[in-house]
């Protein structure tokens, strides 16, 4: 038995020892199928979930790949009840098979007869389904696909989706590769989901998703919706797709708040999908306007509980998702997986920086004591009220004036919760800020006047978590968070990870009220960015900026 950094327990966790020279390959090749769940200093926490496992099936890996894992890396030997565990779970993957007929009914069939009368009998199922075929087939409503994948999900039988995808309008999309050429894992990425028609890109903040999913309009050429976070990422969109691209200003049109445009390429932002008026969504006539051969997902992992339901009626369309991590706060990753499709790509963090494509980082957190009198008011607090005491105390200020010192000349973004905070950082500092309020010519007007080196540092609320290019930023300062969430860490570190001219590697500062709920919050956070690979070095504020 080898002297492996894992150990394997009945429970379905995994115990990996940081300190082992072979922890890094353990951890790479367990992040595959696995989640991460605690990330002390020496003993880090994975558990083996099922959808792990179906993500991992779709990706490609089976059931003997992942037990070879287990075992070559393990202490102990890897308890039976986990092998059939796994073995059982990856085994129900694609027992279930939702394909369509010529005469273009959806059916349901599997490999198990008895399995499958069992599940049509589901008082959530059956209204999904119309009749019992001959050859032992069920047929499907035509307007429940999406409906039922999400609840075969529910009763732990993923359904594979064969039955296809409308082709779309024509429209030819070719790549401009005259200056640039798509890299080896974003080739791999596209021809993955070209492969399958649906389904998750996850890659690293900066390691160019937006490339993967213009190689993917290429690659099928038809008519495409893009949904986005925000207006200023669809204004990236656009000059990326014009840049990279043979589409031309009058082929992608914007349907935000502002504009309504409706074009072969149509980006649109995920708030104006949602938006209602008298009780009804507004603007759903946006999903059938054209005839739609692929619809993109950017940032799938923030996508609002809105457009599931929406989205559930798209089945027929091809989907891309985008996303720098499968982590949703809402636990409804499932649905992610039912509705926009599996997993079809996955690269770890710390492979792509070592080939060079986003840049290294190094994570501090940054813990400050408040003074006594804060104290004992954060004492008598109630539940709710202690977070935002903790998040926002003062003595914050003061070390982030010191960590701007000790990177003067860098391009540093101030990163924040809560407005009234950041709010007093600006007029502290000196520094514009950028919030939800703030429009968006000005929020482009001094993105660019960063990217430009005229401001250096810029205060910025979480609209700056997610879709903003500022490749030159090479220190974030992170004053307070959206509690625990752990994919707004990873979104924020993302903001430094494309590779800079000055050669300048990444500092990402977390600053944390000791032996409060801010420091038990930053716990959780962490823990995506640990299992990247990244390690927070904890100092007191003093030292930081010693």
């Amino acid at each position: 038995m080898p002297d492996g950094p894992l150990i394997v327990q009945s429970d379905r966790t995994v115990l990996l020892e940081v300190a082992h020279p072979q922890a890094d390959a353990a951890r790479h090749e367990l992040a595959v199928f696995a989640e991460l769940e605690r990330a002390p200093e020496h003993i880090h926490t994975y558990r083996i979930t099922r959808l792990g496992l179906w993500n991992a099936r779709a990706a490609g890996h089976r059931a003997d790949e992942i037990l070879a894992t287990l075992e070559s890396y393990s202490k102990f030997a890897v308890p039976q009840s986990v092998t059939m565990e796994i073995v059982e779970t990856i085994g129900r993957y694609g027992k279930l098979v939702i394909e369509r007929r010529p005469d273009g009914v959806l059916t349901l069939r599997s490999t198990d007869p008895a399995m499958l009368t069992e599940i049509t009998r589901g008082k959530k199922v059956a209204p999904l389904l119309t009749e019992k075929n001959d050859d032992g087939t069920w047929s499907i409503e035509a307007w429940a696909r999406g409906q039922l994948k999400q609840e075969l999900i529910k009763l732990g039988w993923p359904a594979d989706d064969l039955a296809g995808f409308t082709p779309g309008t024509p429209h030819e999309i070719d790549l401009d590769e005259t200056s640039w050429h798509l890299r080896g894992y974003q080739q791999q990425a596209v021809d993955n989901f070209a492969e399958h028609g649906s389904g998750v890109v996850v890659l690293p903040c900066g390691a160019g998703k937006t490339l993967v999913g213009a190689a993917a309009m290429a690659a099928v050429k038809t008519n495409t919706l893009i949904l986005v976070t925000n207006t200023v990422s669809a204004r990236q969109w656009r000059a990326e797709l014009l840049k990279r691209t043979s589409l031309t200003e009058e082929e992608i049109g914007e349907y935000s708040g502002q504009l309504k445009e409706i074009k072969p390429v149509t980006i649109a932002t995920y708030q104006i999908l949602t938006a209602k008026r008298g009780g009804k969504y507004a603007h759903l006539e946006l999903l059938d306007a054209l005839d739609w051969g692929l619809v993109v997902y950017d940032e799938v992992h923030l996508l609002p509980a809105p457009v599931f339901k929406l989205t559930a009626d798209l089945q027929a369309r091809r989907r891309l998702g985008l996303t720098a991590t499968l982590v949703r706060e809402d636990g409804r990753e499932s649905d992610v997986f039912s509705l926009i499709g599996p997993k079809r790509f996955d690269a770890p963090w710390k492979e792509i920086e070592a080939q060079g494509y986003i840049s290294p980082a190094e994570c501090f957190e940054v813990r400050v004591d408040l003074p006594f009198d804060e104290r004992m008011i954060y004492a008598a607090a109630s539940d709710d009220e202690r977070y935002r005491l903790a998040a926002t105390a003062p003595a914050k200020l003061d070390a982030t004036k010191r960590l701007i010192e000790q990177h003067r000349g860098e391009r540093i973004l101030v990163i924040g919760q809560y407005l009234d905070q950041l709010e007093q950082l600006s007029t502290a500092l000196g520094a514009p800020q950028i919030t939800g309020a703030t429009p968006v010519p000005e929020r482009e007007r001094l993105f660019q006047a960063f990217r430009d080196g005229e401001e250096k540092i810029l205060v910025v609320s979480k609209v700056a978590n997610f879709s903003i290019d500022l490749p030159e930023a090479s220190v974030a300062i992170q004053v307070s968070g959206s509690f625990g969430s752990r994919q707004e860490e990873a979104q924020r570190l993302g903001r430094l990870l494309r590779p800079k001219e000055s050669g300048l590697s990444a500092s990402f500062y977390t600053l944390v009220a000791r032996d409060t709920v801010d420091q038990e919050f930053a716990q959780n956070r962490q823990r995506f960015l640990a299992e990247q690979g990244y390690a927070y070095t904890i100092l007191d504020a003093e030292a930081a900026a010693a």
